[in-house]
């Protein structure tokens, strides 16, 4: 059964004992600790109400046992302001299931500001395993672009343009657009977040990459997936291979030997379920039945 954030802050309020969930199709995904998954740049959770970011991967890992929560930040902000709003809704769910920790998954930049949580946050201590999706650990090119190259009155212009439609349309709390590209470029990830946002001892990092290999699936990102074949080589059309290692490195997505590759959006079952050659669902259900096995 899916829950949304909200219903457990709900029931939490109201001081109604947790339920176990895990009476699924089976007990591969049934972690020691709930799962709590963080959403990229650019969408929530779940957008104008009818679009599931995670495209159906909350209601397959709970088919297979797990305890799964999906939390929601503003889509466009500086990492700091997310990290801040996710500790809020990560100590929630750690109440209202009555676990001392969670295994965090992230994608995109819900890798990075759940990174800053656990390392300057407090949440070191709460959680148990940290993987990472797609995460610019090292920057993007892209938000180098953006940047470094548009002129400043055009980059102001836009950026605005952006926050207001995502504050009116979306529903963001003073988003901030402009912090947000600062904040995964290149220089910056290397230069001081990372220095100053080092692993936690006693908290299991891994991660994942994708790559697109003749072309990105989804087509929107092409463009981009072309800009950074010249500067970081393969890439899902955002994130580049490279970038995307961080702790335990696992590998690389692909996709089918046929498929044109998987994309920074394929990874999560987008766009709508179409990834040919590649099964989300099974994906993410792989890396929760194993967090179980090593008892997480």
């Amino acid at each position: 059964m899916k829950r949304s954030l909200l219903a457990a802050v709900a029931a939490l309020l109201c001081l109604v004992p947790a339920l176990a969930f895990a009476g699924g199709a089976s007990s591969a995904c049934a972690t020691k600790y709930p799962v709590v998954l963080a959403h990229g740049m650019g969408a929530t959770a779940e957008m104008l109400g009818i679009i599931d970011y995670w495209w159906g991967i909350e209601d397959a890992l709970e088919e297979e046992g797990a305890d799964v929560y999906a939390t929601a930040v503003n889509c466009m902000d500086s990492t700091v302001n997310k990290a801040v709003a996710f500790k809020k809704q990560y100590l929630q769910i750690l109440a209202l299931t009555g676990k001392a920790k969670a295994n965090i998954i992230g994608h995109s930049h819900g890798t990075i500001y759940t990174r800053y949580a656990i390392t300057n946050l407090g949440l070191g201590n709460r959680c148990a395993s940290h993987t990472s999706i797609a995460g610019p650990h090292k920057g993007s090119s892209v938000a180098d672009v953006v940047v470094y190259k548009i002129p400043d009155g055009l980059l102001m212009l836009g950026t605005s343009v952006i926050d207001f439609v995502y504050a009116f349309v979306f529903g963001d709390t003073n988003p901030d657009t402009l912090q947000n590209t600062m904040d995964l470029c290149t220089d910056y990830m290397t230069q001081v977040f990372n220095p100053n946002t080092p692993n936690v001892p006693g908290v299991y990092y891994q991660s994942w990459a994708a790559k697109a290999k003749l072309y990105c699936p989804t087509v929107l990102l092409n463009p981009t997936w072309l800009l950074m074949k010249h500067y970081e080589g393969d890439n899902d059309g955002l994130v580049g291979v490279e970038s995307a290692k961080w702790g335990r490195f696992r590998g690389v997505q692909s996709a089918a030997w046929w498929s044109p590759g998987c994309d920074h959006l394929n990874i999560i079952g987008q766009l709508f379920g179409m990834t040919p050659g590649f099964d989300a669902h099974d994906f993410f259900s792989d890396i929760v039945s194993e967090l179980k096995k090593m008892g997480y």
